[in-house]
């Protein structure tokens, strides 16, 4: 994720950088990533949101990386701080869930990169970067129920992939 990110600034496509930085990062649905607002985040330590879809209260830490990604960011887009973060190219409405997973299929294709290139993927990424740090544990997985307001651990479980990653290593264990 990283390493796209640097590519994607590299290479001009900085909302897209910024968008797969803070989607991968703070792991919110794309309904409410797209109607974040500068001032939201930038050199805050924090922020609470109203999710969309869950009508619940969210306090999301800003990550010290992030943080800097953002910084840079922020003034290479020239962006002022009560502007949305994703604005679409006629600086008035953040871009459209379609709009965000077309360039997502782009951006996959150019960047030969494998896997799903749908929105979720960044708040995929979020959750399957926080079981590996914590060692795959069944605390992690409770943790990251709890931060992606699934019903269960088995639905959180479902929703990493991580039955068919221990059904396949069963096949390479033996």
């Amino acid at each position: 994720m990283q390493s796209l990110v640097l590519k994607l600034e590299r290479d001009g496509e900085l909302k897209f950088a910024l968008l797969i930085a803070t989607g991968s990062y703070i792991g919110l649905r794309i309904s409410d990533l797209l109607q974040l607002r500068w001032n939201q985040v930038l050199d805050q330590d924090y922020f609470t949101i109203t999710e969309k879809k869950t009508k619940k209260t969210r306090k999301v830490t800003i990550n010290p990386e992030l943080k800097t990604i953002l910084n840079r960011l922020f003034i290479q887009l020239g962006a002022k701080e009560n502007d949305l973060m994703f604005v679409n190219r006629f600086g008035e409405k953040p871009f459209s869930i379609q709009y965000v997973n077309s360039k997502l299929k782009e951006i996959f294709t150019t960047y030969k990169i494998k896997g799903q290139y749908s929105s979720h993927f960044m708040r995929k990424t979020l959750g399957r970067r926080i079981w590996e740090v914590n060692k795959y544990s069944d605390q992690a997985l409770l943790l990251l129920s709890q931060l992606f307001n699934h019903a269960s651990v088995s639905t959180t479980k479902i929703y990493l992939g991580i039955r068919e990653t221990e059904i396949s290593n069963l096949y390479l264990s033996v």
